[in-house]
């Protein structure tokens, strides 16, 4: 059975995390991923955070699977000349430079539709086109930017960033859809096209709900916001805490354990369709027909109080137990799951969102699947590779290069030393 995207060869440029997650991505959907990295160096990644001496970190192998990698000094100029043929071979360019690096190299949008007017070139940056547009980003940076933590956190605390890679992952997904248009874009015109993400876009993109309820600030209060009916509101959207932000009031409850367990904890929703049985779990009946609490309006003043009352129950109780009563009457919920219990749970190792994944040299580790299942096109993880790892085989199988041609480029000290590899395998 082929893969969805089998026939289209990607050209990697990408480093760290938000770059190589859309190509990783585009790789697991089976396009053939070629990894560019500087010869004895790499993508910085691969000694960051190192905890296994002298392999690749996890830094590195979770963000580069079932790619392949040469290594190519492209300020050589042979290895420019090489670069130049990879570029006429592949259908897709993708990058995360900081600003201007691509073009320094000689690669600039109209050198590529030179070299081939059917190369998709994408990119992701900080900022789109702007006062900033020059600026470096990091992922807490395009958290900050982009809207997540001025409204992440406690209203009588500082901003805070998310656990979640909304900047660097989230923009990675998003270069991947808009690589996808292109090409299907492709089939109709036969001609390349650039692709842009900006973390800041995509950041914002995620906080749409806020963007939402900054117009709506100025119209009255925010009812299902805690600042409701006891605290104050300004001219911006203010922090929520665990507020769902949305139509059904929802809060995190402690739960049996809470004391020494920091994840003994539930998500608890209000859902107005099932509050009749939230009061009959609760044991609190007489809460069905009593007008302060029988409508979502006459609940939201109250919400703090209807919390407490519920978290009494929950605290009797572990988070799973309490999962299970509330799943069998449909009411909304979800347990704070840790990363160790995350890692555990068989039904992800089953569906593939969870892979162990074996590597020569650091030895089997877990990472995260592919989140997207195609019925057709399913995803088989392969180990990331090592550096340079496939050089010859890119020059000699997609480029052609015959024995003669090879020899030359690699005593042109273009592809640094490819012994290394040899030796780690």
């Amino acid at each position: 059975m082929g893969k969805a995207l089998e026939g289209v060869r990607v050209l990697d440029f990408t480093h760290v995390q938000s770059g190589p997650t859309c190509t990783q991505l585009l790789a697991w959907f089976g396009a053939d991923v070629i990894k560019v990295e500087k010869p004895g160096i790499g993508d910085v990644t691969r000694t960051q955070l190192r905890d296994v001496p002298n392999a690749d970190s996890l830094y590195f192998t979770m963000l580069n699977h079932n790619k392949r990698s040469i290594t190519l000094d492209t300020k050589n100029p042979t290895g420019k000349a090489v670069l130049e043929e990879l570029v006429k071979s592949c259908d897709v360019l993708v990058e995360n430079f900081a600003p201007g690096v691509l073009e320094r190299m000689g690669f600039s949008w109209a050198r590529i539709q030179e070299l081939n007017p059917r190369m998709i070139v994408a990119s992701i940056k900080g900022f789109g086109p702007g006062p900033y547009q020059d600026c470096k980003v990091y992922e807490n940076v395009a958290q900050c930017v982009g809207g997540s933590a001025s409204t992440t956190g406690f209203d009588d605390g500082p901003p805070l960033v998310t656990g979640a890679q909304i900047g660097d992952s989230g923009t990675g997904l998003n270069l991947a859809i808009g690589i996808l248009a292109a090409l299907y874009h492709r089939t109709a015109t036969g001609r390349g096209q650039r692709v842009d993400a900006a973390m800041q876009d995509g950041v914002l993109n995620l906080c749409r709900v806020k963007l939402r309820d900054q117009q709506r600030i100025g119209r009255g209060p925010m009812m299902e916001y805690p600042q409701y009916p006891n605290g104050s509101f300004g001219d911006s959207v203010p922090r929520a805490g665990n507020a769902s932000g949305g139509g059904q009031p929802g809060s995190i409850l402690k739960c049996k354990g809470w004391e020494t367990d920091p994840n003994a904890y539930i998500y608890f929703i209000t859902q107005a369709p099932v509050w009749a049985e939230i009061c009959k779990v609760i044991g609190k009946e007489d809460w069905i027909t009593d007008p302060d609490f029988a409508t979502p309006a006459a609940r939201l003043p109250r919400l703090k109080f209807i919390f407490d009352t519920i978290e009494e129950w929950t605290m009797t109780r572990t988070k799973f137990e309490v999962m299970e009563i509330l799943n069998e009457f449909h009411i909304p919920c979800g347990p704070i799951l840790s990363m160790k219990e995350i890692a555990e749970e068989p039904s992800l190792r089953a569906t593939g969102t969870v892979v162990e994944v074996d590597h020569p040299v650091r030895g089997k580790y877990l990472s995260v699947g592919n989140p997207i299942k195609l019925s057709d096109s399913p995803t088989d993880v392969v180990r990331s590779p090592l550096l340079g790892e496939h050089t010859e085989e890119i020059l000699r199988e997609v480029l052609k290069f015959g024995e003669a041609r090879v020899r030359d480029i690699k005593a042109s000290g273009a592809l640094g030393d490819t012994l290394a590899v040899v030796a780690a395998e």
